[in-house]
């Protein structure tokens, strides 16, 4: 390994857009070493990280980001000079089911982050940094038309967005009270290869692929704007080394889809790619109750980020779908053990 420049602190690693970060800065940045931690949640696949496991600058440690002591001990072992906080709690349905594990992991994992990072830095940030990865849904709802801006005022409607809108509160105030020195980034819903199946996309590919039923919410009206995983790693490190102390930038994919709309394209490719007669998987199609509290619509302006920091997506959304579809398809083994829940025996087994 080459002469170390900067050990950075990834949390939720091994998380869906943590892997695809990890994976990003372990490839581009030889000169740093890049710490995965990650408590190995449902959600948290070592497999995601497969192919960077055996690189030089790279570590994996298995940590709770609600534990004082243990994260302390983190802090000791790797000094970092960078955290790029993305470990959370992510899937609104799960939040309305059991609120109070996103209110500890959310508002409690980012305090005893952001605590840590205060301690272990002792006031001399020269070289430091606590990035903060949040979401738009701390934004609300819109109606027809008009977009999130950095300045929109916070109004969740949901357990989830309000965990993550506490969350982000939290790491303000570290930065004004304390100094530290932060940045946030607020992004729109990603799509792309590892995701945990829970979400709609995988979830659907999985169930067309098997001629499963595709539960619609309402009359699938909600309006969301997608952002392709990658090009959200790609802002990520776009912000962590150009963006500016104390400042948020949103990210979003220039995508806007009704969910009845994007299923029906996700059916139209996916009938191609499975070489069934076109409209074949619209019959798989099941409209079910409304999500409680459903947000209408997110859509984000992602013009501060293209004007300051010169990011935009580098793909549309039926090109990153295709590459999505492809990659599902492609990798049925990840798929059948992420669905099985294989990986979290075997994780049990070996780090208890």
């Amino acid at each position: 390994m080459e002469k170390i420049e900067k050990t950075v602190l990834v949390t939720g690693g091994a998380g869906f857009i943590g892997n695809h970060v990890v994976r990003r800065l372990v490839n581009k940045y030889p000169n740093y070493r890049v710490v995965n931690l990650d408590v190995l949640s449902y959600a948290g696949n070592l497999e995601n990280v497969k192919d960077v496991e055996r690189e030089s600058n790279y570590d994996f440690v298995r940590a709770d980001i609600t534990d004082l002591e243990e994260i302390r001990g983190v802090f000791t072992t790797y000094a970092p000079d960078v955290v790029i906080h993305l470990a959370a709690e992510s899937h609104v349905d799960r939040s309305i089911e059991d609120p109070l594990i996103f209110v500890k992991t959310n508002l409690l994992g980012t305090a005893t982050m952001l605590q840590v990072a205060k301690e272990s830095w002792k006031d001399n940030y020269e070289g430091k940094l606590f990035y903060h990865v949040s979401t738009d849904e701390v934004y609300g709802s819109l109606g027809e038309t008009g977009f999130f801006v950095e300045e929109t005022p916070y109004d969740p409607r949901s357990p989830y967005s309000a965990s993550k809108a506490g969350s982000d509160h939290l790491v303000r105030a570290w930065g004004h009270t304390f100094g530290l020195p932060i940045v946030l980034s607020n992004c729109s819903n990603n799509y792309g290869p590892y995701q945990f199946p829970e979400k709609l996309l995988p979830l659907f590919i999985n169930n067309i692929k098997l001629n499963k039923s595709l539960p619609v919410y309402g009359k699938g009206v909600n309006v969301r704007d997608w952002l392709y995983v990658e090009d959200h790693a790609r802002a990520i490190d776009d912000i962590m080394h150009k963006g500016k102390q104390g400042e948020t930038y949103n990210i979003g994919g220039h995508n806007e889809y009704r969910n009845i709309d994007l299923i029906r394209l996700l059916c139209k490719l996916m009938d191609k790619k499975l070489g069934r007669p076109e409209g074949a998987s619209e019959g798989l199609i099941t409209y079910v109750t409304d999500r409680a509290g459903h947000d209408m619509r997110y859509a984000i302006d992602a013009t501060k980020l293209k004007e300051d920091l010169g990011w935009m997506p580098s793909l549309q959304f039926e090109e990153g779908l295709a590459k999505t579809i492809d990659w599902y398809l492609d990798n049925e083994e990840w798929m059948t053990g992420v669905t099985s829940g294989a990986y979290q025996t075997y994780y049990e087994k070996m780090y208890g």
